[in-house]
């Protein structure tokens, strides 16, 4: 892993949350290996927002909890990297080494991972869809589905990619 910009090939942008199913990090992992690509993980904090944007470092944030803030977001940040660890170690050899970085932004998920893709002239981002179930579906009512508005809102191919379990072994 690495914090300092890719030399060379364009990352990968794969969108990430915690809990999330783990095929979205699994196939973008994958993918990246098999193009030859390092993968360019982020994590949109929806409870903070952006403050100034500097593409050097992570993104200079406010949150709208602030009393939460720090210790929250590094236990996030540790459970998301042992998921991009994990994900990445499932490569098969013969698929290539991937490298990757982790990035932690600020504000609506959907324009934050845009713009990321933007700066870093990441040639695809990859995507999870929601889960299953009511809640699910109101957040995404509400708040709007991160894959809807990139695929309708940017340039840039957008491979959502979908919750695997068979509706008949969801859990409630």
């Amino acid at each position: 892993m690495t914090s300092d910009p890719f030399s060379g090939t364009s990352p990968l942008l794969a969108g990430i949350a915690p809990k999330q199913h783990p095929e979205v990090l699994q196939t973008a992992a994958l993918l990246a290996a098999r193009l030859g690509r390092p993968l360019l993980c982020a994590y949109v904090d929806e409870a903070s927002y952006l403050v100034e944007w500097d593409p050097a470092r992570s993104a200079h944030r406010l949150s709208l909890h602030p009393d939460a803030d720090d210790e929250d977001i590094r236990a996030v940040a540790s459970e998301l990297r042992a998921s991009i660890e994990a994900a990445v170690a499932k490569v098969p050899a013969e698929a290539g080494h991937t490298e990757w970085t982790f990035r932690i932004l600020a504000g609506d998920p959907a324009r934050a991972l845009a713009r990321l893709a933007a700066e870093n002239n990441a040639p695809m981002i990859v995507v999870g869809t929601s889960e299953r179930g009511f809640s699910h579906r109101l957040s995404e009512a509400l708040n709007g589905a991160v894959g809807t508005w990139l695929v309708h809102h940017q340039s840039r191919p957008v491979l959502v990619v979908p919750y695997r379990m068979p509706a008949h072994e969801d859990q409630p």
